[in-house]
């Protein structure tokens, strides 16, 4: 290991500090940095703070430290795209477009830049090289309640053959412990739940606020055309939502659909709401190089929901098409799909 190099994305977090750790202590050259990634007034104290955490780090364990600007990047890219999304009606997931284009897009670019061999992340996953394949596989975190392989997707062959994820075999109570040993300031530091870029995690106000749209009401209605209610503009609502919708009615309604050309919320019951099919385009495959003909598959339509067993296939347009042996709710278009087969991620896409 001695003459390995690897550089580090630090978020100021005890996961990338204890990643830095771990790889400095197995004789690797470690070099941090971290993306300044957006400049949102309420958060630019919690921005540099982070960064001060990083950079203590970095001075703690002895090793080169960076902080790269990026902000015009993320704009152009993920906020811009979020916003856009939202208001043609899709959810949309961020931090995967974050993932694929900054974190694995940009860094491998850095980490080219500066001659060093592996990029590492605290990302709760695996990386493993199957002879057999002869591909490099994606697999998911030995804690199965912190892994993040379904924001992890999009990874390409040589970007896996490039990254080191030192937590994946481990729990989040024992990175925290091995952060306190080493005696890091930050093996206590709260975890960050929200979007990195959006105050108080309100979706709406943030893109009337950047996109200058407003987002006028209009009639929530059946998918018969009948109204009951009004809604406080579309972007407040996803597809499967149940809470918050403001109907009072006999048996709980979900969101359905949304029709932007008369600005009406589509909702109706449960049994309305589901489905044994969903298409996927932007499609990235990672255990396999195609799929011929019909696989089996566990399916996460959302990182929050358990996959489910689901038969995948390519159609003549090259969309992924997923059959689930049982009718599933809420395809929210924008969202990640993402299949696996046990432990490894075949691939993915997004939801159409």
């Amino acid at each position: 290991m001695q003459n390995k190099s690897v550089l580090v994305a630090m978020s100021g977090g005890v996961d990338s500090s204890t990643t830095a750790k771990l790889l400095k202590d197995q004789g690797y050259k470690v070099v941090g940095v971290t993306m300044r990634l957006h400049d949102e007034p309420s958060l630019v104290g919690k921005v540099e703070s982070d960064i001060s955490d990083a950079n203590n780090v970095a001075d703690q364990l002895d090793f080169e430290y960076h902080v790269y600007d990026l902000r015009e990047r993320f704009k152009d890219i993920v906020i811009n795209n979020f916003c856009d999304s939202y208001l043609h009606g899709e959810t949309p997931n961020p931090c995967v477009l974050c993932n694929k284009t900054m974190k694995f897009g940009s860094l491998h670019a850095i980490r080219e830049e500066l001659g060093l061999e592996y990029l590492a992340t605290g990302h709760y996953a695996r990386v493993e090289y199957d002879e057999e394949r002869g591909r490099y596989l994606l697999k998911v975190a030995k804690d199965d309640r912190k892994d993040q392989s379904y924001f992890l997707y999009h990874l390409s062959q040589d970007a896996l053959a490039h990254t080191i994820f030192p937590l994946g075999k481990m729990s989040k109570p024992h990175v925290r412990e091995l952060a306190g040993d080493a005696g890091l300031d930050v093996a206590n530091k709260a975890e960050s739940q929200d979007i990195c870029f959006i105050p108080g995690n309100d979706y709406a106000a943030y893109i009337e606020n950047k996109m200058e749209a407003s987002f006028e009401p209009g009639d929530i209605v059946f998918e018969d055309g009948k109204k009951v209610g009004e809604h406080e503009g579309l972007a407040h609502y996803t597809i499967g939502q149940r809470k918050g919708i403001g109907v009072a009615w006999s048996e709980p309604l979900y969101v359905l659909g949304k029709n932007l050309e008369k600005n009406q919320l589509i909702i109706g019951p449960k049994s309305d709401l589901l489905s044994d099919i969903v298409y996927a385009d932007d499609i990235n495959l990672i255990s396999q190089e195609t799929i011929d003909g019909e696989i089996e598959v566990e399916v996460k339509t959302h990182y929050g929901k358990s996959a489910q067993k689901a038969r995948a296939s390519l159609t003549e347009d090259n969309r992924l098409k997923v059959v689930f042996d049982e009718p599933q709710g809420g395809f929210a278009p924008g969202q990640a799909l993402v299949m696996y087969q046990g432990d490894i991620v075949v691939g993915g896409g997004t939801i159409r």
